[in-house]
């Protein structure tokens, strides 16, 4: 999995639970993705999930445009039933839950809604674009759980887990005006849920792919930890167990000379967990490195391999999907799954 189900909070109410977040060029600017609620929910926790986005959350797309894993923008989407809601915050405004924000847009979840200077979002149900061996995923989370090698199963036979199944997701395309471009950013989505106290919490956020399945697969304490935190403080608060976790395991394949030092760099690659983009380029999240991330990059085998120092494959790739994603706005896979939730 990628980020699906990962912690207990999240399972509480998937609904919040953020599955994958993309970053990558569009037809007008940069289209940022975030995907939450997936079908699989059902299967896993044998309750019925509602369906759609929750009335009394938060669902946000926070950007660093200087480098220091602190938002300088957050365009954040709330939902009452079938209408929805965008609000752009800048500055400080936009660390703040609180905060109010501009209102850029409104309109109904299922359709392309306009915003201002060419801005435009589609919020609904999708296939899922993300595609796991559930054999391979479980080895390499025991691998960094125990600091062993991983144990894989043959991949002949592989089967995506998520075939068939769909996610809601939330589509917002920026035109380039409303972007530092060309420039470097840093991207994170984080959902927040209204409190009986009046404030907000935090419940999930999502930066790289595949942290949660590497770190946390059979620690959820720490997946819960993690959601909770913010990026800025995730070297201080995640390096070393990051930097130990992967070096244990380097240090069992013999893959470096010295496995400290290897897993010092790979922490330093994760964290903070936020995925880099340059504006205005091509997308790929790949081995030689990371520039957002596509609907069609593929993620496991970048970050079980990078993870191990050895090379893991899945034994899929993007053609495993039951709907491709689309090459026009909103990008998205068409729901075609016959286990949808709702």
């Amino acid at each position: 999995m990628s980020h699906h189900l990962d912690s207990p909070a999240a399972r509480r109410d998937v609904r919040l639970d953020i599955s994958d977040l993309y970053v990558f060029r569009g037809e007008r600017g940069t289209v940022f993705v975030m995907n939450v609620n997936h079908s699989i929910a059902t299967e896993v926790t044998g309750h019925r999930v509602p369906a759609g986005f929750h009335p009394d959350a938060q669902y946000e797309f926070k950007v660093d445009t200087n480098g220091d894993a602190i938002e300088d923008l957050t365009f954040r989407f709330t939902f009452d039933g079938p209408a929805l809601r965008l609000h752009g915050l800048a500055g400080t405004h936009a660390t703040h839950p609180e905060a109010r924000g501009t209102l850029l847009a409104e309109g109904d979840v299922g359709t392309t809604v306009e915003g201002p200077d060419g801005l435009r979002l589609w919020t609904g149900r999708a296939g899922d674009p993300f595609w796991i061996e559930p054999g391979v995923l479980h080895a390499v989370g025991h691998a960094l759980t125990d600091g062993t090698r991983a144990d894989l199963p043959s991949t002949a036979r592989a089967q995506n887990l998520f075939a068939g199944h769909t996610v809601y997701s939330i589509v917002l395309e920026l035109p380039d005006r409303q972007l530092p471009y060309p420039h470097s950013v840093n991207v994170w989505a984080r959902t927040n849920l209204a409190t009986d106290a009046g404030g907000w919490r935090q419940v999930n956020r999502a930066g790289h792919p595949m942290i949660h399945p590497l770190f946390t697969q059979f620690h959820e304490d720490l997946g819960d930890e993690l959601n909770a935190t913010e990026p800025a403080d995730d070297a201080a608060n995640y390096g070393k167990l990051f930097a130990d976790t992967v070096a244990a395991v380097v240090a069992a394949y013999g893959t470096a000379t010295d496995p400290g030092a290897y897993g010092a760099s790979v922490a330093a690659r994760l964290l903070p967990d936020v995925l880099p983009y340059t504006v205005g380029t091509p997308a790929v999240y790949g081995f030689n490195g990371f520039n957002g991330r596509s609907l069609t990059d593929n993620a496991p085998d970048v970050m079980f391999s990078l993870a191990t120092n050895t090379p893991v494959t899945i034994g899929l790739g993007s053609d495993s999907v039951t709907s491709p994603p689309r090459q026009q706005f909103p990008y998205v896979p068409q729901d075609g799954g016959p286990t949808a939730t709702g």
